[in-house]
C-alpha cells in the first residue's frame, strides 16, 4: 500500500531565524542555504512575515520586500511561499484599518507570496474575517487558523478540544473564505493526546479533502510526540526545520522526523535523509559566524507552567542581554502563571505572548500590578477583540483607570478605522514631510513599523547583528559592512559580565570599557525608586529626591521641565524597555529641581532619571 504523502514546510528562514536569532539574519548570508535547501527537493518555505518583517527594518538595513523577491528568485516560480499573518495586525505592530490590511495583501501578492497564515491570537473570528477576505481578493491562498496551547497547571475553562470545535465552527458558520485549515502552537505546550483528539475532530468536521496541517515548537520537549499524533489524527501538513535552527526554541528538525517516522505508513515530502544531510552540513557552516543564544538551543520543562512561545523566547531573552537584567528571566516566566490566568486565556502567539510577557516583566520590576503593560491592559479591556473567556474583574477595573480607557465591545477593525493614523493619508502626509517617497511599500513600511519604520526609510536604522569572531566567543552586538561603521553606545554581555561598548564614526576606534561586575540589586516594588539625597541641593540645582530607574531602557519622551509642579502619581517621562512604555511617575508631589537624562539616552538599572526639590 503507497505511503500517505505529508506536505513538509522548512519553516528555517522564518520562524526557524525568529526562534534562534530574534530575526536577525541578513539575506546575502542565508540566501546560499536557500540555494542548499531547494537543491535537497524542499519547495515549501515559510520565508517572510510575522516579526520577521519588522526585523529587517528595525535591526538589519534591510527592505523586507526585496528579501521576499530575492527569496523567489531562488527558489524559482514552482515554491510554494508562505508568510505569517495576525488577523487584523497582519505584520503590523498594531491593529490595522481595513484599508492599511488591504494595501498588506495587496503587495505581498505583488512581492512573491501564494500563501499567507492567518492567525488571530484571542480565537476570535471577527478578527480573521476582512483579512480572509482581502488575501482571496488578490490571488493568494488563505491558511486560516486555530491557535493553541495547554493552559497552565490548575488552569482550565479554555484550550481544551470543546474549545477548539467552538472555533472551528465559528470559522465556518462565519464564512469566510479559506483553502487551509493549521492548528498552531507557537509555545509547543499542548500535549501530544490533546493534539490527537483535536486534529480527529477536525479531520471529521472538515472532511478528508482539507489540508489540514500541524505548528508546534520543541520548546517544552514534545514536538516530536505531538507531530506523531497529529499524523495518526489525519493532518496532511507538518512544520519542520533545518539545523542549525532547528530544535531548542524552533521545530524539530527535519533528519529527526525522517527518522521518526521510518517504517510507518507516512511519506515525508519524498525527502532522502542524505540530501536532507547535505543541506544542513551547508547551512550549518553557512550561519557559523552567527552567535546563537544558549537558551535557543534547550528545551525548557518549566514552559508549560508559563506558555512563552520560541520566537518570542529569544526575542525577549536577547532584549534582556541587551540590557544587563538576564537573571531576572526565571522570575518572569514564573510570574507568568498568573498574567495569563488573569488576563482571559488568549493564546500565547504573537501578540499576545508578547503581552504575558510585559505584564510578567513589569510585574518583576516594579512589583505585581504596580504598572499595566498598555498592550496587555488593552488586550483585557477588549480592544483587540474578544479573550476566550473573561479577564479578571480587578484587572480590568485596573487597566481601565492606569491607561484611562473604558472596556469595550466594539470591534477591533471599526475602532482602527475611526483612528485617523492608521489611514494611507496619515502615512502618505507623514513620508512627505520627511521628504520620503509615497511609494505603496514605503507607506505600508512606515504604518508597520511607525517611528522605525520611518526611520529605516531615511537610512537612519541601526545595524545589529550578533555574530562572533571565528576564534572568540564574544557576542558583537554591532557588525560593520564594508566601509560603512555604526557609531553608538552599546552593551555586550560576556560570559555574566556587562562591558560598555563605544563605536565612533568614521575610522574610530572600538572602545570597550567593563562596567561594575557587581550586579545590580533587586529593585523594591515600587516604580520608579525614590531616594532621599544624603546631601542638600547642589550648586546644580539637584532636589532632596532622586527618582531612580528600575530597569534598563531607553528615554522616548521627557513630559516634564525643571522648575515644573507635580503632583504624586503624575508622569514625568516614558522609558521603552521591551517593547514597551514604562511611565516613571512622580512618588510625592513637588517641585522638578532636574531632569538627569534626555531623550534617546540609554538607561541603566538603578541610573538617576531626575530630582525633586
Amino acid at each position: 500500500m503507497a505511503k500517505k504523502y505529508i506536505d513538509v514546510m522548512d519553516t528555517s528562514f522564518r520562524d526557524g531565524f525568529q526562534s534562534v536569532f530574534g530575526g536577525r539574519v541578513l539575506m546575502e548570508d542565508f540566501y546560499p542555504a536557500v540555494e542548499a535547501a531547494a537543491e535537497a527537493g524542499l519547495y515549501h518555505f515559510e520565508f517572510g512575515g510575522g516579526a520577521r518583517f519588522q526585523a529587517p527594518l528595525f535591526y538589519l538595513q534591510e527592505n523586507p520586500f526585496e528579501m521576499m523577491d530575492g527569496f523567489r528568485d531562488i527558489v524559482g516560480d514552482k515554491a510554494d511561499l508562505q508568510v505569517l499573518a495576525r488577523g487584523i495586525n497582519t505584520v503590523m505592530l498594531d491593529t490595522g484599518s481595513r484599508e492599511m490590511i488591504d494595501l498588506f495583501a495587496k503587495l505581498f501578492a505583488r512581492h512573491s507570496v501564494n500563501t499567507v497564515r492567518n492567525f488571530d491570537a484571542l480565537n476570535d473570528v471577527r478578527n480573521l474575517e476582512y483579512s480572509g477576505q482581502m488575501i482571496k481578493k488578490h490571488g493568494m491562498n488563505h491558511e486560516v487558523v486555530v491557535t493553541m496551547m495547554d493552559l497552565p497547571p490548575g488552569c482550565k475553562g479554555a484550550h481544551d478540544v470543546a474549545f477548539y470545535e467552538k472555533t472551528l465552527r465559528d470559522i465556518l458558520d462565519s464564512g469566510l473564505p479559506f483553502d487551509r485549515v493549521t492548528f498552531k502552537d507557537a509555545s509547543g505546550t499542548s500535549s501530544p493526546h490533546k493534539i490527537y483528539e483535536t486534529i480527529s475532530m477536525a479531520r471529521r468536521l472538515l472532511g478528508e479533502n482539507m489540508r489540514l496541517r500541524l505548528h508546534t515548537h520543541e520548546t517544552a520537549g514534545v514536538s516530536v510526540a505531538a507531530y506523531l499524533a497529529a499524523l495518526e489524527g489525519g493532518v496532511t501538513g507538518i512544520d519542520l526545520a533545518a539545523a542549525p535552527v532547528s530544535g531548542g526554541t524552533s521545530q524539530p528538525d527535519i533528519l529527526t522526523l525522517l527518522h521518526a517516522t521510518k517504517g510507518s505508513h507516512f511519506n515525508l515530502g519524498d525527502l532522502k535523509l542524505d540530501k536532507i544531510l547535505k543541506y544542513e552540513e551547508r547551512f550549518k557552516a553557512i550561519m557559523k559566524d552567527y552567535f546563537i543564544p544558549p537558551e535557543a538551543t534547550q528545551v525548557n520543562p518549566i514552559i508549560p507552567f508559563a506558555p512563552m512561545p520560541g520566537g518570542a523566547l529569544t526575542a525577549n531573552t536577547q532584549m534582556m542581554r541587551d540590557e544587563g537584567n538576564l537573571d531576572k528571566f526565571d522570575q518572569v516566566i514564573h510570574a507568568m502563571t498568573e498574567v495569563v490566568e488573569r488576563g482571559g486565556y488568549g493564546t500565547s502567539v504573537t501578540p499576545v505572548s508578547q503581552f504575558y510577557w510585559q505584564q510578567a516583566y513589569a510585574n518583576v520590576m516594579f512589583g505585581p500590578w504596580k504598572q499595566i503593560a498598555p498592550g496587555y491592559g488593552k488586550m483585557v479591556l477588549g480592544y483587540f477583540g474578544r479573550t476566550p473567556v473573561a479577564p479578571d474583574a480587578e484587572i480590568v477595573e485596573l487597566a481601565a483607570r492606569k491607561l484611562k480607557l473604558d472596556p469595550t465591545t466594539e470591534n477591533p477593525l471599526d475602532i482602527a478605522d475611526n483612528d485617523y493614523k492608521k489611514s494611507i493619508a496619515y502615512w502618505k502626509a507623514r513620508l512627505e514631510e520627511e521628504g520620503l517617497e509615497t511609494t505603496e511599500e514605503n507607506i505600508f513600511i512606515a504604518c508597520a513599523g511607525d517611528k522605525k519604520g520611518i526611520a529605516f526609510l531615511k537610512g537612519e536604522s541601526p545595524l545589529m547583528v550578533r555574530k562572533h569572531e571565528e576564534e572568540t566567543t564574544i557576542p558583537q552586538t554591532i557588525q560593520t559592512s564594508g566601509d560603512k561603521a555604526m557609531a553608538g553606545n552599546y552593551n555586550v554581555v560576556v560570559d555574566g559580565k556587562t562591558y560598555s561598548v563605544q563605536v565612533s564614526e568614521g575610522e574610530g576606534e572600538i572602545q570597550v570599557t567593563p562596567r561594575s561586575e557587581t550586579p545590580a540589586a533587586s529593585p523594591s516594588p515600587a516604580a520608579p525608586s525614590a531616594v532621599p539625597s544624603s546631601a542638600a541641593p547642589a550648586s546644580g540645582g539637584k532636589g532632596s529626591f532622586e527618582i531612580l530607574s528600575q530597569t534598563p531602557g531607553n528615554v522616548w519622551k521627557v513630559l516634564k521641565s525643571p522648575g515644573d509642579a507635580v503632583a504624586e502619581g503624575e508622569a514625568i517621562l516614558i522609558l521603552e524597555a521591551m517593547k514597551m512604555e514604562i511611565e516613571i511617575a512622580s512618588p510625592q508631589a513637588g517641585t522638578i529641581a532636574t531632569v538627569d537624562v534626555a531623550i534617546n539616552d540609554s538607561v541603566q538599572d538603578g541610573q538617576l532619571l531626575a530630582t525633586l526639590a
